[in-house]
């Protein structure tokens, strides 16, 4: 039986520091040039070369600062300070590519959704409806003060901020204008028909939204919608409206347990559990040979920065690891975590029935669970295991950039086209139609929807 293709995404930041602690460090890689445009012009030739589907970017916008008692070591780490805004890079990046997706990252924190609405519309039509938006709901510290509050939000109460905060902008990305609302009729002098343009008069918790949208409908008009919790909680949101969920699970055994957990409650909210593409994040080590492979792997494991790596997961999950024996059961501080839930349940998800995972078995999935090294085959066949999981694309995490994706590009990818497990050619259309196969729109099932033409019924714009 046939397998269908993965999808796959390049998974970067515009920072120096990733998700490959140290490896800036390293003279064959160009993170430190992320300031600068030529480095990403010279990464989405390269995606585009390799028919990859997307490039993703991740973003933060406050510090990871409770790593022994600061954020020193997230500073001398450049652990995602200084980092650049990704919504900004996107027109830059669309203008010089034709296929490639490009996904951003935004939090219902940092951005009112009139503002935001207007944003990802202006980029979904530059980019000819090539966007993508991962909703995250901002678990730092840092990042609630830095936008007014005194502290962080619970973790489920920032959930159901989410919740309205795509309310309101899939009121205005798919409600405010009718599809034949623009006009541009030269000869009446009629631009666009204010009788199809519509206010959305929302009135909720936090957000009052009079409307209408101020831009015209772009392409896809919601962006294909990304989200990464996993949470139980987090779980419940994807569901109801995620199309592609990005995973970090230590392995495919724990990746099965989230993707079928996830695709239940796809169903439950009214969804089919097929209209979701859940992307594992893995990186890669790719040689001629297994043995050139993992000689790659220990030159590059010379630079890897443990310290990077914990005080990353101690900002994320919110406990400060630099104050704990590595030793300490997982377990033991479940209860204790207001951020990052998902990374603690994904370990324990993985773990062997009876198995004590410890803090250590953070720094041993880094190196070991979610990098595959080995030759193109080899790398081919372990993809297989994880799609055997449920797994539909692979966020690919640079250990090296560009040198990664050149390598899962030149190498991985052409043995992949021969198992029928990557595209040769894009499919036409925009990023969801790419993706799925299918309409470039929402479906119909997808909350977004509900508000199509749901405020066809108001007054025009000017009463």
């Amino acid at each position: 039986m046939s397998r269908p293709r993965l999808l796959f995404n390049a998974f970067t930041m515009n920072t120096v520091t990733h998700v490959s602690y140290g490896s800036w460090t390293r003279e064959d890689s160009r993170q430190t040039e992320f300031h600068t445009l030529d480095p990403w012009l010279e990464l989405v030739g390269v995606l585009e070369r390799g028919k990859i589907d997307a490039i993703f970017f991740a973003d933060v916008i406050g510090l990871y600062d409770d790593y022994r008692g600061g954020w020193d070591t997230h500073v001398t780490e450049g652990l995602q300070i200084p980092n650049h805004d990704p919504s900004t890079i996107a027109s830059a990046l669309a203008a010089a590519t034709t296929d490639l997706g490009i996904v951003v990252t935004s939090s219902v924190l940092q951005d009112h959704p009139f503002s935001f609405a207007r944003k990802i519309s202006t980029l979904d039509h530059l980019s000819g409806g090539r966007i993508g938006w991962n909703i995250v709901t901002s678990a730092l510290e840092n990042s609630a003060r830095n936008y007014g509050l005194d502290n962080r939000e619970e973790h489920d109460r920032r959930y159901d901020w989410a919740e309205e905060y795509a309310e309101v902008v899939y009121k205005l990305w798919e409600g405010s204008w009718e599809d034949d609302a623009l006009v541009q009729d030269r000869a009446k002098s009629i631009h666009a028909d204010p009788n199809k343009i519509h206010k959305i008069h929302h009135r909720g918790e936090r957000y009052s939204v009079e409307g209408p949208h101020l831009s015209a409908p772009s392409p896809q008009r919601t962006p294909v919608i990304f989200q990464a919790g996993s949470s139980a909680r987090g779980r419940r949101f994807s569901g109801r409206h995620a199309e592609g969920i990005f995973i970090s699970a230590a392995s495919a055994g724990g990746a099965k347990k989230v993707i079928d957990d996830t695709r239940r409650l796809a169903v439950e909210a009214g969804r089919s559990a097929s209209d979701i593409k859940f992307f594992q994040g893995l990186s890669f080590v790719v040689g001629s040979t297994e043995a050139e492979a993992r000689a790659k792997a220990a030159d590059l494991d010379e630079s890897f920065s443990v310290e990077g790596l914990l005080a990353h997961r101690s900002g994320g999950i919110g406990i400060d690891f630099g104050g704990w024996p590595l030793d300490t059961p997982i377990a033991d501080l479940a209860g204790k975590v207001q951020g990052t839930q998902s990374s603690i349940e994904a370990l324990i998800n993985a773990a062997e029935v009876g198995t004590e995972v410890t803090i250590a078995d953070f720094v041993k999935q880094k190196q070991d669970t979610t990098r595959l090294v080995g030759t193109p085959e080899q790398i081919a066949d372990a993809l297989e295991t994880w799609q055997d999981a449920g797994v539909d694309g692979v966020n690919i995490q640079y250990l090296t950039t560009p040198g990664t994706y050149v390598d899962f590009v030149d190498q991985v990818i052409p043995v992949l086209q021969e198992r029928g497990l990557a595209q040769r050619e894009y499919a036409p259309g925009a990023l969801r139609g790419k993706l799925f196969g299918r309409s470039n729109r929402v479906e119909s099932s997808h909350p977004a929807a509900r508000w199509r033409g749901a405020f066809a019924a108001s007054p025009p714009v000017s009463a």
